[in-house]
Order: C-alpha cells, then structure tokens, then sequence
C-alpha cells in the first residue's frame, strides 16, 4: 500500500498557504472577512503558518443554516482564514489519493463530476441494451452519509496512507472539533435534532473542503472491495449514490447484501430505503436524472423546483427587488442544465 511521508511542512510553506487563500477567495474577494484578511495578507498568513508550525491552531467557530435544494441539509460555515486552512491541506492531499481512486468514482473530483457520471452509465446502458438478455440496475443510497461518518474508522483509514503525525493531529482536530459536533442519531434528520443531541464522534460537516476529500477517502475500501472482491464491472459512484449494472437479478440481491455487510462491519454505515433492484428499461434514477439507453430526463422533483425557482425569479426581477446580473445568471445556469438532457418541450414551457 502507497504511503505519504513527511508532508506536514509542504502544507504550512508560505507558497502553498498563499495559493491557498487565493482558491479560497475566488469569487468571494469582496465580502468583507476576505477583504479584512487581504488587507494585512503577508501578517495573517504568517500568523497561520507560525499556528500550524507550532501547532497552536484551532479550527474556528462554524457558521450554521439550512439549504433545502435538492433536499434539506446542514450547512456548516468556517471563517476565512479557516478556509485558508482547508485549502492548504486540500492542495497537497487530495492530488495524492485521487490517484488512487478507481476511475468509476465521479463525485466532487476533478475532471469527472455529474455530467461524467451520467454519460458513463447511460454508454453502458448502451453496450448492454445490444445483449439478449434482460438487464438490472441495483441502486445503492447510504443512510445519512455525511452525518454518520464514524471517526475512529476514518482516522484508522488516515493512518493507513498517512505516515506523518504532525498531520494526523491536525487532520484530527478537524475531523472531531472541540467545540462542534456534527454527528446524527440513527434515524434522525438534521432540522428534528438538537444542537445538544448531536453526536461528537460521528459525522462530517457539509461545506468544509476537507468533507468532501474525506467522503472519496471514507468510501474508497467499498469501491475496491466492490472491484477487486466481488469483481462487479459495471459499478459506479458519486459520492455515496452506488449503481450497479447486471443481467442476474438473484446476482444483484447476493451483491447487496454483501455490500450492505461490509459497509457496517468496515464502515459503520448503513443503506436506506432507497436501495432497490429494478430493469434498466425503466430508467435509472442517478445523479439528478432519470436515465434510459437512448436518452435522459431531468426528474419530476427537480423540474418542479426549476419552474417556481424561474416563476419566483422572474417575480422578484419585474418587482426590481433583484438585478439583471442575477436574473440573467440565473437563467443561463438552467439553460445551460437543459442542455444536458432531452428537454426541448420542457424549455419551450420555460421559455429557455
């Protein structure tokens, strides 16, 4: 197994810190803690890089609220200078272990990302449809992913590749927070549980960088395990959404519950209830889409909420509560979704 040595001083260096701020800035320069840290930008950054050499740093305070698009989640915001940090451990990490994820892994990665992930499982679709016999999808969903995280497994993860102590405390300072916990019962949604019932030894706070490299890391022994033990070719993942392809329906049960095994006994993770075994001629509910062989469809939900998004824009716009910029960004980023998919009847109606 590949190891990574003696990389705690490329993440405190002055050129790595520097590089960092300038990704954690772009397209925010202009709110106000940005512009408080660029005006004194050689002090702080030295003020971080003598934190992280002496290892005085402590991550800050967050910043909660609720998004509710594509589903109600908990965001968790850290300050600036915080953000800094992440960058600067994220620059140096995630190039390494991204070369060791299999290539079917789609999710918050360079050069893949949801489009990727559905045009490779629609060529597949494809391949198999030209076969005689009939073909299944198993769709795999884990259970409250990023809330259920459990942090003793991803350290002994870290621990594994990461052979620097020095960047394990402070991998572990951010992983399990001092002052936040992050972690859900099971069976509990964020906005139906207290501060004070959250679990300090479970979870991931969605917003941090770091969470989204540690998801990829976290679920890396499942997509091996999947590939190398059980052999599935026709496997893929964004992030914790798993489909898998095969002309054996009893094959794909089998499969499942060998997942579902090693995702507690390894991981200490749970499927939901939207694991289900279906023909591929139904369409395949992934990434945002329903896909079929021949082509795509944005899903019901999701063009429902584009209508009144557009509806409540185009309000807001006639009433000037809102400017051109934003109204025009706006349409262009949904003109541009639809391009992705059959949906020529569906802009008509929007007016795209």
């Amino acid at each position: 197994m590949r190891t990574l040595r003696s990389i705690y001083p490329k993440i405190y260096d002055f050129d790595n810190l520097y590089a960092a701020y300038l990704e954690a800035r772009k397209g925010k320069r202009y709110r106000n803690e940005v512009l408080q840290f660029t005006a004194q930008l050689e002090e702080n950054l030295i003020q971080l890089q003598n934190e992280l050499i002496y290892k005085t740093y402590h991550v800050g305070r967050y910043r909660e609220f609720y998004v509710r698009e594509p589903k109600k989640r908990l965001i968790m915001s850290l300050r600036f200078r915080d953000r800094v940090v992440q960058w600067a451990i994220y620059r140096q990490l995630n190039p390494w272990f991204d070369r060791q994820f299999i290539y079917d892994s789609y999710g918050c990665r360079i050069g893949k990302g949801a489009h990727r992930a559905a045009d490779r499982l629609q060529y597949w679709m494809r391949l198999v449809r030209r076969k005689k016999r009939q073909y299944y999808y198993l769709k795999l969903d884990i259970s409250k992913y990023f809330y259920r995280v459990d942090h003793e497994v991803l350290m002994r993860i870290l621990r594994k590749r990461i052979h620097d102590q020095d960047l394990l405390e402070l991998l572990g300072r951010l992983i399990t927070c001092e002052h936040a916990a992050f972690g859900l019962p099971a069976f509990t949604n964020p906005e139906d549980c207290p501060e004070e019932a959250r679990l300090h030894d479970k979870g991931m706070p969605i917003g941090n960088l770091t969470s989204q490299m540690f998801a990829n890391i976290y679920l890396h022994d499942l997509d091996h395990y999947a590939k190398q033990e059980l052999r599935l070719r026709h496997y893929i993942r964004y992030m914790d959404d798993v489909i898998i392809l095969h002309h054996d329906k009893r094959y794909l049960h089998e499969a499942k519950n060998l997942v579902e095994a090693f995702l507690w006994e390894e991981l200490r993770l749970n499927l939901n209830t939207k694991t289900t075994i279906r023909p591929i001629n139904q369409g395949v509910e992934f990434v945002g889409f329903r896909i079929y062989s021949t082509h795509r469809k944005l899903k019901k939900a999701s063009v429902k909420k584009m209508k009144a998004r557009l509806e409540y824009v185009r309000a807001a716009f006639a009433r000037e509560e809102i400017a051109l910029e934003t109204f025009n960004a706006t349409t262009a980023s949904y003109a541009g979704l639809l391009k992705h998919f059959s949906s020529f009847g569906l802009r008509t109606k929007l007016g795209l």
